[in-house]
């Protein structure tokens, strides 16, 4: 699929690892339509950018038909990288009692039902596009966590959250398979994200020192190459992709 001329959905765009699919994509002349919460950041994202901004929960169906409903008046929307989420840090059992369970369905609520709202949404709007050359009508990509396989102390929800995101990857695009949309996720290891630069900063270093190679935290650049490659290559479907420089998280 060539990126240059279609329209392209970044869920979380307005910061992280979202604005950086989002330049990316418009950079290589794609029009993007970024949905957050972030209304502020969002819409200087969106100006800088050419592109347009749609405050979005995820996890509202309102929302998101607001969200698709901009990008087909936009063009040909061909493409959706879900980025928006959290990563909650608790315990199941700590000094307060048991893990909240609000806190847990909250999470799963964001990171997952979120992601598959948009999925579904997104892939119901490309049904009804032209095949392309390739027969593709469609790319959907989601964002998972190396905490799918390696979860740390604290981090059961998170952890879950993506590993049913992980688990959703193949099921959704053999669905697809029959209406040429490839469904894709990635799995980053430690990057710098806004979320990331909230902890302390000896925290930060240690995360980096430990990946093998290269020891450094990853890039929003570095998860935007990697969108860039799904995007066009028709071959990479039903799968789930670390980016992570040969991490594997260690308990704590």
């Amino acid at each position: 699929m060539e990126i240059q001329g279609k329209v392209f959905i970044v869920t979380g765009g307005a910061s992280g690892l979202g604005e950086g699919a989002a330049r990316m994509l418009a950079a290589a002349g794609g029009t993007v339509v970024i949905a957050d919460m972030q209304d502020e950041k969002g819409q200087a994202v969106a100006q800088a950018i050419g592109g347009a901004f749609v405050h979005c929960d995820v996890t509202n169906e309102a929302d998101g038909q607001a969200v698709i409903a901009k990008a087909t008046a936009l063009g040909k929307l061909m493409g959706l990288v879900n980025c928006a989420g959290i990563a909650p840090a608790e315990k199941i059992v700590g000094k307060n009692g048991a893990h909240s369970l609000a806190n847990f369905s909250k999470t799963i609520t964001i990171n997952l039902i979120g992601s598959f709202n948009m999925l579904r949404l997104a892939a119901e709007a490309m049904c009804k596009n032209d095949p392309e050359a390739t027969g593709e009508r469609g790319v959907l990509i989601s964002t998972a966590s190396v905490a799918a396989y390696d979860g740390q102390i604290g981090q059961a929800a998170y952890a879950a959250s993506k590993g049913g995101v992980v688990g959703m990857t193949l099921p959704i695009a053999r669905d697809l398979a029959r209406n040429g949309i490839r469904n894709m996720t990635i799995a980053p290891g430690i990057f710098g994200t806004p979320m990331l630069f909230g902890m302390p900063q000896e925290v930060q270093d240690a995360l980096a020192a430990g990946v093998p190679f290269p020891s450094r935290l990853g890039r929003p650049e570095d998860f935007a190459k990697l969108v860039r490659h799904i995007f066009e290559n028709d071959m990479l479907n039903g799968e789930v992709i670390r980016l992570d420089g040969a991490i594997r998280l260690a308990p704590k």
